[in-house]
């Protein structure tokens, strides 16, 4: 069996069954904030990250515990506007 690397932050994947029988509902796009440095079982990790709406903006932040050779990177298209999509993080007191 091959060691497959664990993802690395800011990276996007899609998050589905094959990750984990836990997710047996729609996939869902997740940005990697963390990846837990605690030993797990051999081809497990425990990820922290922001499940990601259709337009790349954080909607929830998550904890999942997942395989790692059921991750599926996501592959974003560049935007017309040249923009790149930012979380949408809230900030002290309603300031930006």
């Amino acid at each position: 069996m091959t060691d497959v690397q664990p993802p690395t932050p800011g990276q996007e994947l899609w998050i589905t069954r094959d990750a984990s029988v836990q997710f047996t509902g729609q996939r869902f796009l997740f940005r990697v904030i963390s990846v837990c440095p605690k030993p797990t079982y051999q081809g497990w990790a425990w990820l922290t990250g922001y499940v990601l709406d259709s337009r790349g903006i954080a909607v929830d932040k998550r904890e999942i515990f997942v395989r790692l050779v059921g991750l599926r990177p996501a592959r974003r298209l560049p935007t017309t506007s040249g923009k790149r999509c930012r979380l949408d993080t809230p900030t002290a007191a309603g300031r930006r």
